[in-house]
């Protein structure tokens, strides 16, 4: 579902719908559009606006605000100052703005890493498992959440008219209906392997390891990939939205020039936990997950 809002400043300034409200949309898998909030690139800025600005084999230039580390851009020093100056002022900016917009979450938020992506999505080879533009829920194999939600903000920094096209699909529980209880999930010695040896960043747990088989499985299902209902959504420059990518499922079809922060969020700091994809595969399952 999607639902667009008048906020129109990044400290949450224009709302005519109450916090509430906007939670819930936000937890019932909605996607809030917010057609009147650009992020602002100042004259020097815009010279970084070009995909020259990013490493040979890389498809986004990545910031951690936490350890104020930039990676991934290729330029001298003035230009990784320029970069870091301004996905910096994203990162902060965006913090203010899901504070001021979900305040029942305040003092429970992690900053997730930051991305300026400046690589055109159409037409890029990829592995269908790393293909973008096919549907899926959002699972990373080396970065498992431990049921944490993963609250995410993109803006359109697109300096050439161009939309970023996107497709949204069922909702969370029909996809964990059809995939999430298919599965058994890997042994708990294998995914303490997997940590010792830095395969991944810490323990994947059964929940982690299910959400990311589902994950893999509607990318690699053809057949759910044509037949699905989806909506698609074209968004303008200088629009931001905000999304639990973890439970809306979503494709990218095309589009260059985008800003994106990643916020991790406990499922029982939401409004309403039952909503998060543990608590509904733990139901559908029958089980605890965090394992």
């Amino acid at each position: 579902m999607l639902y667009t809002h008048a906020i129109n400043r990044w400290d949450g300034s224009g709302a005519t719908v109450d916090a509430a409200t906007r939670t819930a949309q936000l937890e019932g898998g909605g996607l809030l559009r917010l057609p009147q909030l650009p992020f602002a690139f100042n004259d020097a800025e815009r010279a970084l606006l070009t995909p020259a600005v990013l490493e040979p084999g890389k498809k986004n230039i990545s910031y951690d605000l936490a350890r104020d580390r930039l990676a991934g851009v290729a330029g001298d020093a003035a230009l990784q100052s320029l970069m870091h100056g301004m996905i910096r002022r994203y990162a902060q900016q965006s913090g203010a703005l899901v504070e001021a917009m979900f305040p029942h979450y305040r003092g429970q938020l992690r900053d997730g890493r930051t991305s300026f992506r400046p690589a055109e999505i159409e037409g890029r080879v990829t592995s269908p498992k790393k293909d973008d533009t096919r549907l899926h829920i959002d699972a990373f194999p080396a970065t498992p959440v431990q049921g944490q939600r993963l609250l995410r903000v993109f803006t359109n920094v697109n300096p050439n008219g161009r939309p970023r096209h996107w497709r949204t699909g069922e909702p969370f529980e029909t996809v964990a209906k059809r995939y999430g209880r298919q599965f058994d999930p890997a042994p708990a010695l294998q995914r303490k392997l997997m940590q010792m040896l830095k395969i991944t960043k810490s323990y994947r747990t059964v929940y982690d390891d299910l959400m990311l088989r589902t994950h893999d499985a509607m990318k690699l299902d053809p057949v759910y990939q044509k037949s699905v209902a989806a909506e698609h959504i074209h968004f303008a420059p200088g629009e931001t939205w905000i999304v639990f990518t973890d439970s809306v499922s979503h494709a990218a079809h095309s589009g260059q020039f985008l800003m994106e922060q990643t916020f991790y969020l406990p499922a029982d700091a939401m409004l309403d936990p039952a909503q998060s994809p543990l608590r509904i595969l733990e139901r559908l399952r029958g089980q605890p997950l965090l394992n």
